[in-house]
Order: C-alpha cells, then structure tokens, then sequence
C-alpha cells in the first residue's frame, strides 16, 4: 500500500529518476595521539594505516581498570570511564576463583590455568552498554598525486593537531586519532519518481549516472567523503564545508557538481568499533 503523503513530497521533484553517490569507509585504526611520533605505529597496524586518507581527531574518555571482585559465581570487574564509576559481569567458568597479587587480578580454574577480561573486549562491553563518545575535533585528509601521501603522512606536520594538543584537555580525557580508508569502488542510489514533472523516456539519465559512477575518481571520492563528514558533523576546528557544502571553492570539487547527483551518502559504520562519533553539533552516531 502506497504511503498517501508520498505523492505530495515526490510530485514537487523535477526527475523521475534520481541518483546519489554512496561513499563508504572500508576499515579504520584509531590509537592516542600520542603515539603519531612512534616509530613502530605502521608495523602494528599493518598495511591499512597506509590506506588511509581520512583523519579524525577528537576526544574520547580515559577507561581504567579500578579492580575486581568475585561475588559468587560471577566476576565484577570495576572501571572508571572518563572519571565515572562503571561495572560489568562476567560468569565464571566451573570451579574458577579470582585471585589477585598487588593491583594484579586473574581468573584462576583448578588446572591453573589463568586468564581475565582483556581490555579491549571490556572497552566493546562498555561502549554497548552506555555508548563511549569520540568527540570530533577536527576532520581532514591527505591524497596526493595518485594517492601517495596517507592521513599518517599529513598528521606528522599537521599544524591543527598540534593546536588541539597544545589546548587543555578536558579532564579524564585523552586526545585521539582514528584514520579511514574509503572504499575505491563507490556505489549509486537510485530513486525512481512515478510522480516527478520530467520523465526519462530514452534513459539518458540512467546512462548519465552510471558515466557519473565511474568517472568519479578515488581523489574526488576522498573529498566528497571528506567534505560530507565536515558538513555533518561540523568539528570545532574545521572552517570549510561547516557550512558551505556543497561548494565549488575547491578545484578538486568543481568536477563533481557537474555530475548529475541528487546527493552524496557517506558511510561509517562499523560493528566493531569501541566507541560513538559525536560533535558539539551532533549526537552519538555512526553514519
């Protein structure tokens, strides 16, 4: 059944068929800011830190392992988050004890074996349970002729960072960076308007599009990426896009409002990821 309101929203459109760009991220890695100087950064995060070309920097609240109770045949395991007491509870495996030496705790079963919540399956239980916000600073990237230069590349000089970083950080917080790779092979969505003022008798605004989907270049795509994240979430430190996009103040952009799309969609969505993107504009959120 066909909603009865659909025909007043579409038939003011002036297409039957419309079009939007779908960019999305295809991985990330996220570490301290203070680690951007660290020698052995690119060997513990593998080949993906070199494909990425987004940048976000932002805040996000210090988690500390405060201690550790058995109460029956659970364990508790007591943190503070961003300086705010938070539990959570594990079943204990048959005939396991919490054991502890100094501010050191362990599960131990009665083979010895010993073994306790890691910290970052502690980090994912919490952020399900009361969502730990990534608080956006600042949103950037860096491509380069052909794609030679990375988000790592332009983070090392980056003026902004060390702004942020010379700022007072809010209290229990610590400065963070996460950096993305956007998928080279972006995809199209597509609206067909039954109630539109033009139709597409000879499918030219079909072929258009697929013409807009390919000639859509990887640098374009980082910037249109790059631009939509600015323009929603409009970060403290960012000046362009906040509230210019779309614009045709940058070269590399000019290009891709000639194409005929309706819209761009920028993707972040991630099952794994510890943490809630949020600004001083935005709420919690993923996409």
């Amino acid at each position: 059944m066909i909603n009865p309101s659909l025909p007043n929203i579409f038939n003011k459109k002036l297409f039957e068929i419309e079009h939007a760009l779908d960019i999305y991220a295809y991985s990330y890695v996220h570490f301290p800011a203070s680690e951007l100087y660290n020698p052995d950064l690119v060997k513990v995060h593998g080949k993906t830190i070199e494909k990425c070309h987004i940048y976000l920097i932002g805040y996000v609240p210090i988690v500390r392992l405060e201690g550790a109770e058995q109460e029956g045949s659970d364990l508790i395991t007591k943190f503070t988050v961003g300086g705010l007491p938070r539990e959570l509870r594990w079943p204990l495996p048959p005939k396991a004890s919490l054991k502890r030496e100094g501010e050191k705790f362990w599960v131990e079963d009665d083979s010895g074996t010993r073994r306790f919540p890691g910290m970052e399956a502690s980090i994912f239980r919490l952020n399900s349970d009361d969502p730990i916000l990534f608080d956006i600073q600042y949103i950037g990237q860096a491509y380069g002729e052909g794609g030679s230069r990375n988000a790592l590349d332009r983070l090392t000089k980056h003026e902004t960072l060390q702004r942020i970083a010379l700022t007072p950080t809010p209290k229990n917080q610590r400065l963070e960076v996460i950096l993305v790779e956007v998928q080279p092979n972006t995809r199209m969505m597509t609206i067909f308007n039954p109630w539109a003022e033009e139709r597409d008798e000879d499918g030219s605004r079909i072929t258009a599009a697929l013409d807009s989907l390919f000639d859509t270049t990887e640098a374009q795509q980082v910037s249109l990426y790059e631009a939509s994240l600015i323009r929603y979430f409009q970060p403290k430190y960012n000046k362009i896009f906040k509230d210019s996009f779309p614009s045709t103040n940058l070269k590399i952009l000019q290009e891709c409002y000639a194409k005929d799309m309706a819209g761009i969609i920028a993707e972040f969505c991630f099952d794994e990821i510890p943490f809630f993107l949020k600004s001083r504009f935005r709420g919690q959120s993923l996409t």
